[in-house]
């Protein structure tokens, strides 16, 4: 029963490590989701001002309009590859967290399955024990019998 105990503790150290991998996994993945959907904005962003620019160049319009339209995108268009850099190392690290949330609910999974496996073990000593109790007292009162003739 001790070692059941012992194993007790050991699986509430891992679920508290399980739970922790848990929470940095969904911060690590919120972390993505932002960083991703900036991304998507700013390429949305760029579309649609290449569309406007595209407008402008088809109607009649002030070099400064046109001017300031093609800095804008090119604004944009130097943004994107660094924020890129940063969805690609949101996503590592939401892999990573993913990882290691994996790793502490298989360690988890280990431990209960030790426990189980020591309970069942437990009961099955008890029965044998059980067992060669009641054979003792049965032969005990064979041979009470048996004398008693």
């Amino acid at each position: 029963m001790s070692k059941i105990k012992v194993l007790d503790k050991v699986l509430d150290v891992r679920e508290s490590e399980k739970q922790t991998a848990q929470k940095e996994q969904l911060a690590a993945q919120n972390e993505f989701e932002k960083v991703a959907t900036e991304l998507y904005e700013l390429l949305k962003s760029k579309e649609l001002a290449e569309q406007k620019l595209h407008e402008v160049l088809t109607e009649s319009s002030s070099i400064a309009e046109m001017k300031n339209m093609s800095l804008y995108i090119e604004t944009l268009v130097q943004k994107i590859p660094m924020l890129q850099k940063e969805v690609q190392l949101a996503r590592k690290k939401m892999e990573a967290k993913q990882g290691d949330l994996t790793k502490a609910h298989v360690e988890v999974k280990k431990i209960e399955k030790m426990i189980e496996n020591r309970k069942l073990a437990e009961k099955l000593e008890e029965e044998r024990t059980e067992k060669m109790l009641m054979d003792e007292i049965s032969i005990r009162q064979y041979q009470v019998a048996t004398q008693n003739r």
